[in-house]
């Protein structure tokens, strides 16, 4: 498994933490689980880190390899790494005698890396297969992008493109990302299933609202409406803002004692992003500093406690490749507001198990809020209807269907290799 830009262990909410880490290490987890050992390579990141991580349960281990500074980096200087960061991955599997089966990578820069190990480790009839993942994709981030600075330069794309090339497989974790392989990037489409992520039913399930309020020390009569995710443009914290100011102005009342936490990033850095300082002080311009918080990254052991503890989740986002945050807060029984981009026009069921909004649009998002906050019935409604959603995507069921996807392609590869020494 590799994950190179980011690892499945680290904090979430971080600059780079999200969706994808908890992918990495839900998913290796379980397939340790059903038998399969999986190891995952990252780059190191903190010196002090062990170089081999345990932490996934049996049959799992989380592998730091150096390769450039040992501290987080942009994304866009770690391609100057690669060669090194391939070197290191050998040279752990030469010293342990370990031959790998197949490759699963995750983001672009881990397709490159996969193609440079395959080749590495091909030769006399041997091939291994590539399974891959991109969880983004640069020409979506380009669609949506506001500015040049949000904007994936031309490395990511023609990047993407190689790595679409050469993949034996690729997993596209909606229709919509499915499409827009397709006519984004012309891929091949025998090589695109569709499978979307799981979520962990065991630690993602309902708690009784008071308990969880009390864990995290929040006053039983507060409402709480919740956005856990980066803090990034595309996630659309700003229109969140917007809309909270305009039930604010125009239902005062239906905002006492009501919290907007926000989760992700670092609120308290003396040298804060771009994109936290604007949000602080856009929320100070806007006049909700009262009852709008960020509580910055937190630890996925206690999170679910925020979930059990918010009368809704917010997800205003301009693209999402899936969205993990809507899967887990349904999974807790928690309604999902959600735009109607990429995978949560697919995810979140308008009615059903929570609410659709237009992108961008503060008016919209301002009116569903107010109705689940005034309307306690149909709140409850939405919430039975997301833990029946949730449940059908337990990673057992998903694992399951991506060994099928491994067994197929590895017996693929296998006639490849007969063929080859014929």
């Amino acid at each position: 498994m590799l994950s190179v830009h980011t690892c499945p262990l680290a904090m979430l909410g971080g600059k780079k933490t999200g969706g994808m880490n908890v992918y990495v290490r839900d998913f290796s987890r379980e397939l340790g689980r059903q038998g399969i050992q999986v190891d995952v390579f990252t780059r190191s990141q903190d010196d002090c880190v062990p170089r081999v991580m345990h932490d996934l349960g049996f049959g799992g281990r989380v592998i730091h390899i150096p390769a450039g500074p040992e501290r987080p980096i942009p994304v866009s200087e770690i391609t100057a790494y690669l060669d090194e960061f391939v070197a290191g991955v050998r040279q752990f599997a030469a010293a342990e005698g370990i031959e790998y089966d197949l490759i699963h990578s995750h983001y672009w820069l881990s397709g490159l890396v996969a193609e440079k190990l395959r080749t590495a480790w091909g030769g006399n009839g041997r091939y291994i297969p590539i399974i891959h993942m991109f969880h983004t994709l640069g020409h979506m981030k380009n669609r949506i992008a506001s500015s040049e600075s949000e904007r994936a330069p031309q490395e990511r794309i023609d990047g993407e493109n190689r790595v679409i090339q050469i993949a034996d497989r690729i997993i596209a974790a909606t229709p919509a990302e499915q499409a827009q392989l397709n006519w984004l990037y012309d891929a091949d489409m025998n090589k695109v299933a569709i499978i979307p992520p799981g979520v962990d039913l065991q630690r993602f399930q309902p708690i009784p609202k008071e308990i969880a309020k009390q864990r995290i020390g929040i006053p039983l009569t507060d409402k709480n409406i919740l956005f856990a995710g980066r803090i990034e443009p595309l996630k659309g914290i700003d229109t969140l803002l917007l809309a909270m100011a305009l039930i604010h102005q125009r239902h005062p009342g239906a905002v006492k004692n009501t919290c907007v936490a926000i989760i992700g990033g670092d609120p308290w850095s003396d040298d804060p992003d771009e994109e936290m300082a604007r949000l602080k002080e856009l929320r100070t311009s806007l006049g909700i500093h009262e009852f709008v918080t960020f509580l910055g990254a937190k630890d996925q052991h206690i999170l679910p406690n925020y979930y059990a503890a918010a009368e809704m989740v917010v997800m205003p986002s301009h693209y999402e490749s899936f969205g993990m945050v809507a899967l887990e807060a349904m999974a807790m029984g928690v309604p999902v507001i959600a735009s109607e981009v990429g995978g949560l026009a697919f995810l979140v069921q308008d009615g059903v198990n929570g609410l659709h909004v237009p992108s961008r649009d503060p008016e919209a998002l301002a009116e569903c809020i107010y109705q689940l906050l005034t309307d306690e019935p149909y709140r409850a409604r939405l919430a039975q209807g997301a833990r029946n959603c949730a449940i059908t995507y337990d990673w057992q069921h998903i694992v399951r269907r991506m060994m099928r996807v491994y067994e197929a392609t590895l017996a693929n590869a296998g006639c490849t290799q007969r063929q080859e020494t014929v």
